[in-house]
């Protein structure tokens, strides 16, 4: 783009073209740019990441966790299980899973973060996933895993995905 401006202006310079029409050509050549560089970018890209959906982390006591979490940070409890349950961080979706790890791991450890993406269609987030090879594992009708790159679990979730 620099080389093609550069050229505009030696021709505006020698008189080969009027203020008017060096702005003009200008202006003609940023709007191309960035209609190349945004369907650039649009073709590379996969999903628009909006938020963290929620984190599951294991511990050896999960009522122990979640009495603190609720009562030092004022996180809401929803969905207690026995074994685990939602604690919901505000007025927002997202939330914290605390659930007792299973027998032989090395608790704690978040075990895997959800991501929520815009435009969640699942037959297309699926055929995406596909596409690169991830092997996605449905877990809801709005969440699949997938392992990143470093073989930690990843779940990618809809807006839809919420804490009970």
């Amino acid at each position: 783009m620099e080389s093609i401006i550069a050229k505009l202006l030696d021709d505006f310079d020698r008189g080969g073209m009027t203020r008017r029409q060096l702005i003009k050509s200008i202006a003609l050549v940023a709007a191309v740019s960035a209609e190349t560089r945004t369907a650039s970018a649009q073709k590379s890209k996969g999903f628009r990441t909006v938020a963290v959906n929620h984190i599951s982390y294991q511990v050896n006591d999960y009522a122990r966790t979640r009495d603190f979490y609720s009562d030092l940070l004022g996180m809401k409890v929803a969905a207690d299980t026995g074994t685990q349950c939602n604690l919901i961080l505000g007025d927002t979706n997202t939330f914290v899973i605390p659930r007792n790890a299973p027998a032989g791991s090395a608790p704690p450890r978040i075990d895997h973060i959800a991501y929520t993406i815009e435009n969640w269609d699942k037959d297309a987030v699926k055929a995406e996933l596909d596409r690169r090879g991830l092997d996605p594992r449905p877990d809801t009708d709005n969440s699949f895993h997938i392992k990143d790159p470093n073989g930690f679990d990843l779940q990618i979730s809809g807006k839809d995905m919420k804490p009970v």
